[in-house]
């Protein structure tokens, strides 16, 4: 076996999984996540103890008082959704417990399903001013959300049938559009910050739309940066492709 051939690429990076160890790129990709997702997160969380009973934090909202069940359901599962899918990406935590991956992925699905199904209920059922959602908002998030659920159910499908790269391409791009709240409130705070005036009608619609193009951008440059071509080779830095074990187990 030649030094720094496939081989022992393959032998470093099952050695380094066994340690137990995340990678410094792992801790860096989990931590920046996390704290990506952070604001609407706990934004989501306080508004959901609020509408339980708790003491009210966050702005009234009219529509949470009249109908708070699909609002409490999508706060929850999609901070599950958000906070648990990011473990999920991690080669490390997918080769050296396989189990717990692919029970934490099938706990990831259902929340993701659920997010995007009460999210699509709420722009279809909720009365929203045309300053918080036109019609360009209203008619993306009528295609996204069964977008995301659609690629969910095949990723599903694509991991029971021991097809992993498709399944890691379609949790992908579901990931980046549920993970849209937390670039729209990046978005949102820097407009703020730049422009000392909240977001409003046609505005609030095409920042809110490009923060999912940012992310749908994102998703497909992990995409043909990390995972295997379609003529099988490899254009990863580091080992996420099924010769490392990295998509061995989905993701």
């Amino acid at each position: 076996m030649m030094p720094g051939g496939p081989e022992s690429q393959v032998s470093s990076a099952q050695d380094a999984a066994g340690s137990g160890v995340l990678r410094r790129w792992e801790i860096w990709l989990l931590v920046s996540v996390l704290l990506y997702s952070l604001i609407p997160v706990v934004g989501g969380i306080l508004r959901a103890v609020e509408l339980l009973g708790g003491p009210g934090v966050v702005p009234v909202n009219p529509r949470a008082l009249v109908s708070p069940l699909p609002i409490v359901a999508h706060t929850l599962f999609s901070a599950l959704f958000c906070v648990g899918g990011v473990l999920q990406f991690l080669p490390s935590v997918r080769r050296r417990w396989p189990l717990w991956h692919r029970s934490l992925g099938y706990g990831v699905l259902v929340s993701g399903l659920i997010s995007a199904a009460t999210g699509l209920w709420m722009t279809h059922f909720f009365a929203f001013a045309v300053a918080l959602q036109g019609e360009l908002l209203y008619v993306t998030r009528l295609i996204l959300a069964p977008a995301m659920m659609v690629l969910l159910v095949w990723a599903g499908y694509a991991a029971a049938h021991r097809m992993f790269e498709r399944h890691a391409a379609a949790m992908t791009r579901a990931y980046a559009i549920g993970q849209g709240a937390s670039t729209q409130t990046v978005l949102g705070i820097a407009w703020a910050l730049v422009m000392g005036t909240e977001l409003e009608g046609l505005t609030r619609d095409t920042v809110m739309v490009t923060a999912w193009v940012l992310n749908a951008v994102c998703a497909e440059l992990i995409i043909a940066r990390f995972l295997p071509r379609r003529d099988g080779r490899k254009t990863n830095r580091y080992p996420l492709s099924t010769d490392a074990g990295g998509l061995r187990d989905g993701i």
